[in-house]
């Protein structure tokens, strides 16, 4: 079978979503009103909040959004077969991540920009914010941590990666200089910063950055570890104008480039190469490597970014929410950055299932569950591209890992932002006003303690990652109740959002029960594993209880009157 028929059918899908679902939950489900005064304006204090262009605003969300997690969920999960992998990323971002991310800015908005771990509390309870505040912590520490570990190994193993890596920072700056302070038109400037970060790839691919053993008294594991986590501080303390807005926009706008290269390097290669690229990984896998787990409830949480996450939510009212100029903005920003991811995740199953040459090829990388990842994504897309477009194979590998890295580095830095919202409120909560800082500070601390807590390569940075897919998805779940609530309080159509919830929570529920039991193996326990999957399971049954009470009493209490006013017309109109 060719790629590119379901690349085709992928692509429709999504644009199916955007086109008529999206502007269905636009109209109908969430009513967006242009003449709304969101938070940006409200409470505009040019360092978190702030009135922002839509595509500006668009780059920072699906960068944000769409780290290294895209990437490495569906390059795993293929183990299974390609058509569960393909449906779910499909499936799951039409009528799943659209709605939560879309409904997550939309909530946030509406209540002056505040997290999804503070909605909880009004719309909830109070007693189980808390518990939420606990699951966003440990989901957003994961984040940071992981994905320093993922960056240093792609800086490492990839070392073509590293200029046009820290170059894109410069890129950044300039960027936000000549787009906010030079007032110069975002056209030019978009099409002058994506040829400098190209032209940066090209550099890179020509002079390779290898550290040696000992660089500045340490390795360069350690060393990049470090350098991360210093540009992440600085990077959440910056107004949100000079570098996160810049960097995100314009590495958006340059991985789509590269997803372009991606999927026309598969209709090109169908088309006019000689080898053609075709589909050599089983559209159910039958034989599974020794080890694998059971397909469900494993893969709605092994693919969690690309069809609904947790962490979308925390990015569309951590920053997004404070920076959206117009409420019908969110559609674009929430929805189409929803979208964006999607294609992310189509793209790596392409590229995982149509990059190699042979079934035994492909058999060879997948000997094992977990075996895939980033290197089977930047093998088979580079193969690909050189298939298909004749690009160099050093070429597109650097491509492909900067690509990656820009990813999750995006992904990174706006953890690292909102972690410390979330410190803040948890000092909140206790009557403890804690300063940004001071709050940066307790982040970075915790952050490092965790990366290094197994030696000073970093190995500690994947220490509670297990449990990333099931805490992500339970915070999808959390979530999706909280849009539940506010739309029974308002008497709209609930389905978009309780069918997705009960889905997720069954699974994600489900899948976090069989951890347990795994990480309890007489062979070889790990009893702190164990302990954060309780306190994960505990917090996460005791939240969805509340949900279901505040439920019932949003469905006994009288509606909420709509915002209807002179606008709201004009807006439906245009969405």
């Amino acid at each position: 079978m060719s790629p590119v028929l379901l690349m085709l059918i992928g692509l429709a899908l999504f644009v199916f979503g955007y086109l008529v679902y999206s502007r269905y939950l636009a109209k109908r489900v969430y009513r967006l009103d242009a003449s709304y005064t969101t938070p940006a304006h409200e409470l505009r204090d040019g360092v978190d909040y702030m009135p922002t262009n839509k595509f500006i605003l668009w780059g920072h969300h699906f960068t944000s959004v769409a780290g290294a997690a895209p990437i490495v969920g569906p390059a795993i999960a293929v183990i299974w077969g390609w058509l569960p992998a393909f449906l779910w990323v499909t499936l799951g971002t039409v009528f799943f991540a659209g709605m939560h991310d879309f409904g997550a800015l939309w909530a946030s908005t509406r209540n002056k920009g505040r997290s999804i771990g503070a909605l909880s509390a009004r719309y909830i309870g109070k007693r189980g914010a808390n518990l939420f505040l606990v699951v966003i912590f440990l989901l957003l520490l994961m984040v940071i941590a992981a994905f320093a570990v993922v960056i240093k190994n792609l800086l490492i193993s990839t070392p073509s990666a590293v200029i046009p890596t820290w170059g894109a920072i410069i890129v950044a700056l300039l960027v936000g200089v000549a787009v906010y302070r030079l007032r110069w038109p975002l056209l030019p400037v978009t099409i002058v910063g994506v040829a400098a970060l190209y032209a940066l790839i090209v550099l890179g691919d020509q002079m390779p950055v290898v550290l040696p053993d000992d660089f500045l008294g340490m390795g360069p594991a350690t060393f990049w570890i470090l350098a991360l986590f210093v540009y992440g501080a600085i990077a959440s303390l910056l107004p949100v104008w000079v570098l996160l807005q810049p960097r995100d926009y314009i590495n958006g706008v340059q991985l789509f480039v590269g997803l372009g290269l991606l999927y026309g390097a598969v209709l090109i290669g169908t088309l006019f190469a000689a080898d053609k690229p075709e589909i050599v990984a089983p559209m159910i896998n039958t034989a599974l490597p020794e080890g694998t787990p059971s397909m469900i409830p494993l893969l709605f949480v092994t693919i969690a970014c690309g069809a609904i996450s947790g962490f979308h939510g925390m990015v569309s009212s951590g920053t997004s929410s404070k920076q959206l100029d117009k409420e019908t903005d969110a559609r674009f920003v929430g929805y189409f950055g929803a979208v964006g991811e999607g294609l992310l995740s189509l793209g790596t199953i392409l590229a995982v299932i149509g990059g190699f040459r042979t079934v035994a090829e492909w058999e060879e990388v997948y000997s094992s569950f977990g075996a895939g990842g980033v290197g089977a994504f930047v093998q088979g897309g580079g193969a690909l591209l050189e298939n298909g477009i004749g690009l160099p194979a050093s070429l597109s590998a650097t491509v492909l890992a900067t690509m990656a890295v820009l990813f999750a580095a995006t992904t990174m830095d706006t953890g690292m932002r909102l972690l410390r919202f979330v410190v803040q409120e948890i000092g909140d909560a206790v009557h403890v006003k804690i300063p940004k800082v001071a709050a940066t500070l307790v982040v970075v601390v915790v952050g490092l303690g965790l990366t290094f807590s197994q030696g000073l390569g970093g190995d500690g940075g994947l220490r509670i990652w297990p449990l990333f897919g099931t805490t992500n998805q339970l915070l999808a779940a959390l979530t999706l109740s909280i849009l539940t609530v506010m739309l029974i309080r308002k008497r709209r159509n609930i389905l978009p959002a309780l069918l997705p919830l009960i889905f997720v929570f069954v699974m994600s529920f489900w899948a976090a029960l069989e951890q347990l039991f795994s990480f309890t193996n007489p062979s070889e326990p790990d009893w702190l594993l164990f302990a954060l999957d309780v306190i994960i399971i505990v917090a996460s049954v005791w939240v969805a209880i509340e949900a279901v009470i505040a439920m019932r009493k949003a469905a006994a209490s009288p509606p909420e009157p709509e915002d209807e006013d002179a606008g709201i017309q004009a807006v439906r109109e245009e969405v």
